[in-house]
């Protein structure tokens, strides 16, 4: 692992185990908000942001903050995502960690010019530290790691389909789903790029992609050798606001889904 690696994985380890973990299983109902349908934010959210927030800052004070919180607050801060920033998620899988189960975790990307350069998901429930840098390859634990399809015949498919649009999800139920063997979404972008990676999942359909869910994992993924893209086949920017992607663990697996995406007419919601 690289130095900073290391230093960013200290910071999350820290606040995971100051502020998430002793709440895990602990949250009263007045710690738990509602920020939209079936969008949760918890006081362990909030806290662990403004953590996160500080120990970055120092790390690479160059650079802006961008944190889900934050934007919720106050949407011009996604203003700052053209520039070098820092990306975070404090509690990836929120729903998750707020009904005392997982997987969660903590997401942090650091973008340039629209771009991640460094994405790094921590779980801490398992103390898994996954790392990548643009064009240096992912780690998972400080070991190298190569994505590879689960062998299984149909393919492996994992898909949110709360974030889709009726008409997608009717299309998706029609002319997709039978080509595949339909598996568990964990609820949490922070789980569902290593089960890609590690051989669990062969393809998975995101609809919404907000940057401090994929920052970080779509890095991840492409560097350890399977594309994440939009459906068009460009990569992804931390600061269009675009919808759609596909994230799979080899071309073959991600051609082949595109294809019948579009053959079902199936396209991102506007």
């Amino acid at each position: 692992m690289s130095v900073l690696d290391r230093e960013v994985l200290a910071l999350m380890r820290d606040v995971a185990e100051r502020i998430i973990m002793p709440r895990h299983r602990a949250l009263k109902a007045t710690d738990i908000i509602e920020k939209a349908d079936d969008d949760l934010v918890t006081i362990a959210d909030r806290e662990a942001e403004v953590a996160l927030a500080e120990g970055l800052a120092k790390l690479h004070p160059e650079a802006a903050i961008v944190g889900e919180e934050a934007v919720h607050a106050d949407p011009s801060v996604m203003d700052r995502l053209s520039g070098t920033c820092w990306i975070i998620d404090p509690i990836d899988g929120t729903s998750n960690f707020a009904s005392g189960t997982g997987p969660f975790g903590i997401m942090v990307a650091l973008a340039e010019e629209g771009f991640a350069q460094g994405g790094w998901i921590y779980d801490p429930q398992r103390d898994r530290f996954c790392a990548a840098h643009r064009g240096q390859g992912a780690m998972i634990d400080g070991e190298t790691v190569t994505a590879r399809a689960s062998g299984a015949n149909p393919p492996r498919l994992a898909a949110m389909k709360k974030f889709m649009t009726p008409e997608q999800r009717r299309r998706f139920e029609l002319e997709i789903a039978p080509n595949y063997t339909l598996v568990h979404a964990p609820g949490a972008a922070c789980e569902q790029y290593p089960l890609t990676v590690l051989g669990e999942h062969d393809v998975a359909i995101y609809e919404r992609t907000l940057p401090w869910d994929h920052a970080a994992g779509s890095l991840f993924l492409n560097e350890a050798g399977g594309p994440c893209l939009r459906l068009d086949g460009t990569p992804y920017r931390v600061d269009d606001g675009r919808r759609g992607m596909v994230g799979a663990a080899n071309r073959e697996l991600f051609d082949q889904l595109v294809v019948r995406l579009s053959a079902a007419g199936y396209a991102p919601a506007a």
